[in-house]
């Protein structure tokens, strides 16, 4: 298995925002953060896609970054950082600086398409300004930018670059990255959960996993204990979730179960819509399929 010389590795979740009458619900909040201590995940992820940080301004950000720290005890988190203004992405990143964080989980700067030398250069000034291992999120379909494999490669031997949460969605760069071992590589897309850890990567952030994260923890122990059987079938038993969880868009499915679980309330940021009323209903329904399987929480 892949193990870069960093604790990013294993089972993180991309914690959503819960919000109650358009604030943040620092309780509800606090409450996930326990929720997934007690499941046994490796890590939480504050302000990345999934906790709608495009809505958050950079008060709201810091807040809800103290109050997962508050909860979380010694359990590592890594904090989102997106933008397209350099010199306020620094800015940002200075005030993360004072906390006792993990990483940071950066993308490269969306809308502008800076090409790969444009790219590389911005990554590495983050990570070279940063108190904490960067994390690259290669996601193309978010951010305009596509990510060479070569770009990546050159990336990975910075000594401040740990890992990748892999959404590029090309099989031989995920390939090319975990036989470089030069930094961790953790899935982004769920479906591709168990494939790069038969492949030796090192973990997933995973928006699914906060309807079951006790599987997800399950999957992952079993692949690096060379439990193949027992991890194809829990994963196949997750396909379902998983698939209804991005069958519109994130993070309104999640949050829908999560609010039918007693977690939160379902509500969401304009422009991001409610999940309808029939997703969430057949995610109930798959939701309480899994739990005859595998009853827990």
């Amino acid at each position: 298995m892949q193990s870069h010389q960093s604790p990013i590795q294993g089972v993180w979740v991309p914690l959503v925002t819960p919000f109650s009458g358009g604030a943040v619900d620092g309780g509800a909040l606090r409450r996930l953060v326990r929720h997934y201590a007690a499941a046994g995940v490796d890590g939480l992820v504050v302000c990345g896609s999934t906790g709608e940080a495009a809505a958050l301004d950079d008060a709201e950000q810091l807040a809800v970054l103290d109050a997962v720290l508050t909860e979380a005890g010694a359990l590592p988190v890594i904090m989102g950082l997106a933008g397209n203004h350099q010199g306020h992405v620094l800015q940002r990143l200075a005030a993360f600086g004072t906390r006792p964080l993990a990483g940071i989980l950066a993308p490269a700067p969306y809308y502008v398409r800076p090409g790969q030398e444009g790219a590389a250069a911005y990554f590495r000034c983050l990570a070279d300004a940063s108190r904490f291992p960067l994390v690259l999120y290669d996601i193309p379909y978010r951010t305009g930018a596509t990510l060479d494999t070569s770009t990546l490669l050159a990336l990975a031997a910075h000594p401040n670059i740990a890992a990748i949460k892999d959404c590029g969605g090309a099989l031989d760069k995920t390939i090319a990255l975990i036989a470089d071992g030069n930094m961790n590589v953790l899935a982004g897309e769920d479906l591709q959960s168990l494939t790069v850890l038969c492949l030796g990567g090192a973990g997933m952030i995973a928006a699914a996993a906060h309807i079951r994260p006790d599987l997800f923890v399950a999957m992952h122990r079993a692949v690096r204990a060379q439990q193949l059987d027992q991890a194809r079938k829990l994963f196949h038993a997750l396909v379902p979730v998983i698939q209804l969880t991005f069958a519109e868009p994130n993070p309104g499915p999640v949050k829908a179960q999560l609010g039918r679980q007693g977690l939160l309330s379902a509500e969401l940021r304009q422009p991001m819509p409610r999940a309808s009323e029939v997703l969430a209903a057949r995610l109930d329904a798959a939701v309480t399929g899994l739990n005859r399987l595998y009853p827990g929480q």
